[in-house]
Formats: structure tokens, C-alpha cells, sequence
């Protein structure tokens, strides 16, 4: 190849910095002025050399100094999308849109809006509620829904709770914040699997425990089990409900590990391991590997709380593995008091892309076959269920509801009461807000008082939100909603109920042994196994070969 003789255009900024530096120097010395300019010219001048030299960057030695405004507006580039370009109404992953109605709800401020919707109502997708000429009045939107009601210790919780975060993910203030504002409520602050710390136990806020695979509050040395100590926690009166997790919707099957650096006394106290020491969650648990074990374990849990209502979280993935927990219940009759459903739209501090964009089922799919199964083998009525996955409205609740859950959580939103920007610097460190981090300079921010209060006024204001929505739909309760009461747009000439929509199993469905006209039904329920979370013998005859 012919080598080119002429200068490169693309060196300009490190030649015009190298002359201004020459240039200028001398000027200076003999004007006798600052020294401002050839300081300037002798830092490019120095940046461009770098760039010359060193060899991890292939654009910066081709394009010296100028290289380096790339990276600049790379860095900066979600923020100005974010701030300058994206519009109010696309979810990236919340719009603006939903992130102003929690800040002006939190806030306690006018939260109404002028002119007409910005949403296109005659778009595929489009969702609204139906309302009726003859609406209702509601005395209180403190909604709330009995969960364990055939325990010594049932809970009644409000249908709009704080989800699982953990101290660790979040910081001291956060987590201060968020159960106070919850004690205020009278509504529940899932711990996340981190357990139960100094910060949740100080406002006295109703508390779910979360136990994971880590079993951190209740584990020996060795991360096995600990039944004294899950004894003494979950006898504390803050504890109103035991949450077995899975999986969860934003890494579903993945573990975790929290560096030993970054293990301090407070979280080492929190989670029963040794100050320093890496904090490992495997990606399942030691004390179960299958349907009835697992069950036995959730009776286990039950007896040595005391009664109080033990449930379990999971993110729906493998249907037969689902359908094995439900054939487990009915061998046993060891029934759960209530099933978290978190969607594959779910959040987290930190996960790989593609868990958090291609594993597990969405919320909505999730629901529906969870709803669906419970009903069909006559167990709905006496298990509950909740629901995660964006939840961050009243519209946001009521189709969660008339799709077939009992309450919803919320992670997220709950975070943008705390002031939350979304960032997305969770996983750094270095969290803006004060909330994602544990970096006392940045947390310490965070206004316990005011914040707690904010949480208060979410809450509240969402839940007479969906109040105003259901009088005026003609209903008294949320648990009223059903899926005849939300429509979704098809296309620009067609609209169906999400009862039209999806289809719904008639109780005892699956109990039968006809066909219910749903392939994941009737494809995976009969070869689920309650003794095995194995795949049926057809899949694993699959897996052996690419000629299908």
C-alpha cells in the first residue's frame, strides 16, 4: 500500500496546540502577562501526546485531543437524552411522564394536567379503564387485603406496598426513609434478601422478610440454614410475613456476590457474615432441590415463626417448573399463604444486559399464568398473590388487580419518592441521589425527614388516585377489579376487554384432565412432576439433538 505524504487533517487539534503553546510562551514572557493561555495550550499539547503514545485506544492515537470529546459526549449521552431530547412519554426504562406523577405526588403538589392526554389513544396498545354512568363513594382509600387468613397470625396489608431492597443496595438514610414513610401508611417495606438491619427496625414500619439463597439473618458459617436464628428474627412484632425468594424478575437465576470491601459492620451485623468477607447469594438454594422439599420448607418456616403467613417470590420461567410447585401443593397439601409474581421488567442495582432485557416473563404473562393455574386447581381463594413490574400509578394497580392479583409492589417508584433522578449509576457507587449507595458523603444527604414524609405521600396519594378511579368505574374495592373492566386497543379499528383478550380457566380446570385450549397448559401441565424440577422427558429428548 502506498504510503501518503501529506499532513493528516485529523492531527489539526494536536498541531494547533503544540503551535499555540510556541506561540503564545513567548508573548507572554515578553508581555508580561498571566500565564493562562500557554497553560492551556501546554495541557492539550500533553493530552495529545498521551494520546500519541499510548497504544489501548486506536481513535485517540488516530485523532489526538480531538478523540477525547467523543468519549466526552459518549459518557454524557444517556443524561442528554434523557434531559434535552427524550419525550415525556417514552419509557426509557420510565418516562418522564412517570417519573413527574411520583415527584408531584411525593411532594403533595398539584399533580392535575392541562390541555388533553399526550398518549395516541388510537395506537396498538393503548390501555384505558371503562367507568360507569352511576359511579360509586368511597369513605377511604386505605384499601387493604388479608393475606394468611387461615393463620394464628394473618397480616392485613395495604394493596400498595414497598418492594424487596436491600441495605446494602441501598443506603442507611434510604432504607430509614422508606420504613418510616411505611409506618406512616400502615403499609409493608419488603427488606430485599440483605435481611432485616438497624435501619429497618429503628422507625418501626411493618417489615416482610425476604430470605434468599443466602439465608443472610439466619445463617451459619457456612451459608447453610439456621433455624435459631430465623426463630429470633421472625419472632420480632415488626415481622408480619415470611417471603421465600426464588428468583426475582430483573436476573432471574442468577446469583450474586457482594465484595468483601464492600461488606461493613453494619451490613456484616445485618446479614450474619464476617466483616470482609465476600457476601455470596448462589443462584439456588441449599436447603430444597425440589417441589415438596421446598414446600416442606415454607411449613418449616411457618411453624417456627409462630404462625405468621410465609409465601414465596419467583420470576415465571420454565412452566413445567411452576406447574411441579402446584402439583406439589395439591400431593402435600402444604399450601403457601400468598405468591409474590415478579416480572422480567423488574429492577435491580446491577445485572447483565441481557438478564435484564431477554430472561424471565414479563409481569403481565407471569400473572396470568400463575392467576390461571391457582384457579384451575381450586387453590385461588386460599392463596394470595401480589405483583412487581413498573408499578408506578393507580392505572399501573388496577390492571395489575383485574389481571388477578390481590396487592402490588413497587421498587422503583417508591425510589422516586426519595428523589431519584434514574441516573442509572446504581451499580457505581456513586448515586446521585444518595439512595444506591453507600458512601456516607452521598447518602448522608438524604434528609431522613423530609424524604420519609414523601414516601408517606406517594402512597397516599396513589391509593386515592386509584379511589377516584374506582368511583368512578361503579366499584367499592379494588378487589372488584376484574378483567372486564380494562380495554386494550389491538389495532386503529379494534379494542377487546382483557377478558376477550386472555383467556381465563374456569376452577378446576386443570383438575379434570380435559383439555383447556392454552398450549402452555396443555403441553406442560400433564408431565410437571411435584418430586422433580427437571424438565419433562420430551424436552430433555430435544436438548439432544438440533433435528426438531
Amino acid at each position: 500500500m502506498e504510503k501518503t505524504t501529506t499532513f493528516p487533517l485529523r492531527y489539526s487539534a494536536y498541531a494547533l496546540s503544540i503551535a499555540g503553546f510556541v506561540i503564545s510562551l513567548p508573548v507572554t514572557l515578553w508581555l508580561g502577562y498571566g500565564y493562562i493561555v500557554p497553560a492551556i495550550f501546554a495541557v492539550l499539547t500533553g493530552v495529545g501526546t498521551y494520546d500519541l503514545i499510548q497504544t489501548r485506544h486506536t481513535v485517540s492515537r488516530n485523532y489526538p485531543i480531538m478523540a477525547n470529546f467523543r468519549y466526552l459526549f459518549e459518557s454524557i449521552g444517556p443524561e442528554i437524552r434523557q434531559y434535552f431530547i427524550q419525550s415525556d412519554t417514552e419509557e426509557r426504562p420510565f418516562s418522564r411522564e412517570q417519573r413527574t406523577i411520583v415527584y408531584q405526588r411525593a411532594k403533595n403538589v398539584l399533580d392535575k394536567r392541562p390541555f388533553g392526554s399526550q398518549l395516541r389513544m388510537y395506537e396498538e396498545g393503548f390501555e384505558w379503564m371503562n367507568h360507569s354512568l352511576t359511579p360509586t363513594r368511597i369513605a377511604d382509600s386505605d384499601f387493604r387485603i388479608v393475606i394468611g387468613k387461615n393463620r394464628s397470625k394473618p397480616y392485613s396489608a395495604s394493596v400498595f406496598n414497598i418492594s424487596a431492597m436491600s441495605f446494602g443496595s441501598l443506603s442507611a438514610n434510604a432504607i430509614l426513609s422508606l420504613n418510616t414513610g411505611a409506618k406512616m401508611g400502615s403499609f409493608y417495606h419488603d427488606t430485599g434478601e440483605g435481611s432485616i438491619s438497624r435501619y429497618h427496625l429503628q422507625p418501626g414500619g411493618d417489615l416482610v422478610w425476604e430470605i434468599g439463597s443466602g439465608y443472610f439473618g439466619c445463617r451459619n458459617k457456612d451459608g447453610s440454614f439456621n433455624a435459631d436464628m430465623f426463630k429470633q428474627n421472625a419472632a420480632l412484632d415488626q415481622v408480619k410475613m415470611i417471603e421465600l425468594k426464588l428468583s426475582q424478575g430483573a436476573k432471574p437465576g442468577h446469583g450474586g456476590i457482594l465484595p468483601g470491601a464492600k461488606v461493613t459492620p453494619e451490613i456484616a451485623e445485618a446479614r450474619g457474615v464476617s466483616l470482609g468477607e465476600d457476601c455470596v447469594s448462589p443462584a439456588s438454594h441449599s436447603e430444597f432441590s425440589n417441589p415438596i422439599e421446598m414446600l416442606h420448607f415454607i411449613d418449616r418456616l411457618r411453624e417456627l415463626s409462630g404462625g405468621k403467613p410465609v409465601g414465596f417470590k419467583l420470576a415465571i420461567g420454565h412452566p413445567w417448573e411452576w406447574f411441579g410447585i402446584v402439583k406439589a401443593i395439591l400431593e402435600t397439601g402444604i399450601k403457601p399463604d400468598f405468591i409474590v409474581v415478579d416480572g422480567g421488567e423488574g429492577g435491580t442495582g446491577a445485572a447483565p444486559l441481557e438478564f435484564i432485557n431477554r430472561l424471565g416473563m414479563p409481569m403481565t404473562e407471569a400473572l396470568l399464568i400463575v392467576h390461571n393455574t391457582l384457579v384451575a386447581t381450586n387453590l385461588r381463594e386460599d392463596i394470595a398473590i401480589g405483583a412487581a413490574g413498573k408499578i408506578t400509578s393507580a392505572f399501573n394497580i388496577a390492571r395489575t388487580l383485574a389481571l388477578g392479583a390481590d396487592w402490588c409492589n413497587a421498587a422503583r417508584g417508591y425510589m422516586f419518592a426519595l428523589g431519584c433522578i434514574q441516573a442509572l449509576n446504581c451499580h457505581t457507587g456513586r448515586c446521585p441521589s444518595g439512595i444506591a449507595t453507600q458512601d456516607p458523603r452521598r447518602s448522608n444527604k438524604l434528609d431522613v425527614r423530609h424524604k420519609s414524609q414523601r414516601v408517606y405521600n406517594f402512597h397516599k396519594n396513589t391509593l386515592d388516585a386509584l379511589q377516584n378511579l374506582l368511583e368512578a368505574a361503579g366499584l367499592r374495592h379494588p378487589s372488584e377489579l376484574g378483567p372486564e373492566h380494562v380495554i386494550r386497543r389491538t389495532s386503529r379499528t379494534e379494542v377487546h376487554s382483557y377478558l376477550d383478550l386472555y383467556r381465563f380457566l374456569e376452577p378446576g380446570a386443570l383438575l379434570t384432565g380435559e383439555k383447556t385450549g392454552l398450549t402452555v397448559f396443555d403441553k406442560y401441565w400433564p408431565e410437571a412432576r411435584a418430586d422433580s424440577f427437571e424438565p419433562p422427558h420430551f424436552i430433555m429428548k430435544l436438548r439432544e439433538t438440533k433435528l426438531r
